[in-house]
């Protein structure tokens, strides 16, 4: 059986019809499946439309957090509830194709055990998205040692390699990094982002930044490095003006004042502060690993 796990948040306008399509869609290609939905504490009726869904369609199960713990988290509790033999994440805004999902089937049947959804586009977004979102991917894959510039969270994994997801204990898992560094016989299946059906993302500038940052974090060093670099570009920057002064002042060419002080100052300072900053941010990203709080709370489940 197939799970396809369907993270929602405020998204009581497209319930009804994401279940309706998604359910005809495989209920055609003939493959035994069940929809679960995550309701990542909404503050709207998505709850609602879900359990309307699931009395409605026999296929559609849904749980719902006591609060809202971000996508990562529900797309991990549908992981840890699916029980499919393997599960595709897809986003509930049907901007990631459905029928896509019978092809990543297929592909399963032939024995890859991780099917990717790459964008062979990113569809409509504004300059400054698109450079910040190609500045996070060229992080992350210089990080994980692959590609990720067209990487989603649209694909499909093996019971094998969700196993393994799930025995990951790390709070601040990055889902769409995570599935692909663990391994296994992968193969890629190109999509092209759709427009949004009903609703507006609800993803602000600020949540994306946060979200970037948590991910960078969890799953790679490199910001510590720039401490190092910032601390030899001071280095190199206080050597220079070090020889000049030495230099005017053998001369007899010293000049009187205290410029140059006060620019070293200011670097050292704002380097400094950068360096204690970052460090600072990993700090409390182990300090949210060793507290050992759960990932996530589940509230109800239809299933009750």
């Amino acid at each position: 059986m197939l799970s396809v796990i369907i993270p929602a948040y405020n998204e009581e306008e497209i319930i009804p019809k994401t279940a309706s399509v998604i359910d005809k869609i495989l209920d055609e290609a003939q493959i035994p499946h069940e929809l679960l939905f995550i309701n990542d504490g909404s503050g709207d009726h998505t709850w609602d439309r879900i359990t309307e869904q699931a009395g409605m369609i026999d296929t559609v199960r849904g749980v719902c957090f006591s609060r809202n713990f971000g996508k990562e988290s529900a797309i991990f509790a549908g992981l840890a509830t699916a029980r499919g033999d393997c599960c595709v994440v897809i986003d509930c805004d049907l901007q990631h194709p459905p029928e896509k999902i019978v092809e990543m089937y297929r592909l399963w049947e032939q024995g890859y055990e991780i099917v990717e959804g790459v964008k062979s586009d990113r569809g409509k977004e504004s300059g400054l998205h698109r450079f910040a979102a190609r500045s996070f991917y060229n992080i992350m894959s210089g990080s994980v040692g692959f590609d990720m510039s067209r990487a989603s969270d649209f694909k499909l994994l093996d019971r094998k390699a969700v196993n393994v997801l799930l025995n990951m204990n790390e709070k601040n898992a990055f889902f769409r990094a995570l599935s692909s560094w663990i391994g296994f016989k992968s193969i890629e299946v190109e999509y092209e982002v759709r427009e949004r059906e009903a609703g507006v993302s609800k993803w602000s500038t600020l949540s994306l930044v946060k979200y970037a940052l948590t991910n960078i974090s969890s799953f790679t060093s490199a910001p510590m490095q720039l401490v190092t670099i910032l601390g030899i570009i001071v280095f190199v920057v206080g050597l220079a003006t070090s020889i000049e002064a030495l230099v005017r002042f053998f001369q007899g060419t010293a000049q009187a004042g205290f410029t140059t002080v006060i620019i070293l100052q200011c670097f050292i300072g704002s380097f400094t502060m950068i360096g204690l900053g970052i460090i600072g941010f990993y700090i409390s990203k182990i300090y949210d690993e060793v507290k050992g709080r759960p990932r996530y709370i589940i509230d109800k489940t239809t299933d009750e």
